[in-house]
């Protein structure tokens, strides 16, 4: 199994070596070369499995020679074996035909932990066996990050740093990040937006002698090895609700596109999926390209649901690159003009996005609306970006089962479940005392110099 450049100038790469580059040295995401395929009776053998050998099951064939079968699966057994729920991703009901699947139950009670825990141990191992020692950099709306300095934190070979904007995420989120005491994990709040952090860590990778000076490596959505991850719940959800022998749908609140291109790669390998959904807030960016055709920055609108207030959705290049024929040098020259604030899609480009997603916006009210209308309805606390899903995807609900997935606790945003509802959510037993735990961070302009000395002096040596 090799790996290729969304921008057609960068080395092939096997999966270990694509995950620890996260961004291909020519700006461009890695996706694999072909798609594996899992058969209608090797899904239907899924079925009732628990969910670490669902997900080796999936992820194997991507692996290539990596790990041995044994070793893999030691790192996925300790990779969820911190989950809260026995069932890892459990499905619940909201109404007919349509189930939630709480993503939440990880160590920082967001879907992130489902890749970022994998990915920990993966980085971790793999590193043992080279002796070398790498420098993460990554750039949060707020639950990346937090998963991130959570499954490196401690860890003797790695260094985390972490860019969130300074005044944009939930006071959770911020505390999850600043709060844990090892020397080799390091928040820090930037003066401006996610889009600004995400534009400064992407600097750092295209700075290729920085980048070799402090051994960089990704872990955000740039990441395959996360998307990877990612791929795994749409199986085991949709197995549970008869799949291979029945079509489900999903619907996805989605910032960075990573989290729905699982759900493109899943379909892709054989899951029967009829709809993939992406669900926007009012930053909806990826809802209006769909519907007009023009990807176009308009600004980040600050919202009740954080982590999806985003205008330059990652991921969304990599299935670009399948759009336009896998055309390296098409997508390098859509990227070049979205530097300069947006794009055009080719029609040709635009009907096949169209033939694979639909999309729906849902504004600040409509959000608040259905937190409140979810828990009267049947007592299920969303938090704010789920509702933005369950928003979407009643627009879509019909024959065909549909999965909402629901990406946070919604104890992570206390204050707009509050606000829409009138009761506050508790955070888990073992998270009680966050609040009282003292914060380390260290806030920076949105400059890359000053971000790139900073990391140099805060690299473990």
């Amino acid at each position: 199994m090799r790996y290729i450049s969304t921008r057609g100038q960068a080395p092939s790469l096997g999966f270990c070596d694509a995950m620890m580059t996260g961004l291909a040295r020519d700006g461009g995401l890695y996706v694999p070369e072909s798609i594996p395929q899992i058969s209608h009776a090797e899904i239907a053998a899924l079925s009732g499995l628990p969910y670490e050998d669902v997900a080796f099951r999936v992820m194997w064939p991507f692996l290539g020679d990596t790990f041995t079968e044994e070793e893999f699966r030691g790192l996925i057994t300790r990779a969820y074996a911190g989950f809260g729920h026995a069932a890892r991703a459990p499905l619940v009901q909201l109404g007919p035909n349509h189930f939630l699947l709480e993503l939440f139950h990880g160590p920082t009670l967001a879907f992130k932990d489902f890749a970022m825990q994998l990915i920990g141990q993966m980085m971790q191992a793999a590193l043992a066996k080279s002796g070398q020692r790498i420098t993460i950099v990554g750039a949060t709306s707020g639950d990346t990050g937090s998963a991130a300095i959570e499954a490196f934190r401690g860890l003797s070979n790695v260094d985390v740093f972490i860019l969130y904007p300074h005044g944009r995420v939930s006071d959770v989120q911020r505390r999850q990040m600043t709060t844990p005491t090892e020397p080799n994990v390091h928040a820090i709040a930037i003066d401006g937006d996610f889009d600004d952090a995400q534009a400064r860590v992407k600097d750092m990778f295209n700075d290729l002698a920085f980048r070799d000076e402090v051994r960089l490596a990704g872990v955000n959505s740039i990441n395959w090895a996360r998307v990877l991850a990612q791929v795994v719940y749409y199986f085991s959800s949709a197995v549970s609700l008869g799949a291979p022998h029945r079509e489900v749908s999903f619907t996805v609140p989605t910032g960075n596109f990573g989290d729905i291109f699982a759900g493109y790669i899943a379909r892709a390998m054989g899951l029967p999926i009829r709809d993939l959904v992406i669900a926007t807030n009012q930053n909806d960016i990826l809802d209006r390209a769909l519907k007009t055709g023009d990807y176009r920055t308009d600004g980040v609108k600050p919202s009740i649901s954080p982590s999806m207030d985003i205008q330059v959705s990652s991921n969304f290049e990599r299935v670009l690159f399948d759009a336009y024929g896998r055309d390296g040098a098409a997508v390098s020259v859509l990227m070049g003009e979205l530097k300069s604030g947006g794009f055009k899609i080719s029609q040709g480009a635009l009907q096949m996005l169209r033939d694979e997603f639909a999309s729906g916006r849902c504004s600040e009210d409509e959000t608040r609306a259905t937190i409140k209308a979810a828990f009267a309805g049947c007592g299920e606390v969303l938090c704010p970006h789920t509702a933005v899903g369950v928003w979407v995807a009643a627009d879509h609900l019909g024959a065909t089962p549909m999965i909402t997935l629901a990406t946070a606790h919604p104890a992570k945003f206390p204050d707009a479940v509050e606000a829409a509802m009138g009761i506050r959510p508790n955070l888990p037993e073992r998270m009680a005392d966050l609040f009282d735990r003292p914060e380390r961070l260290t806030r920076l302009p949105n400059d890359l110099a000053t971000l790139q000395a900073h990391i140099r002096e805060g690299i473990v040596h």
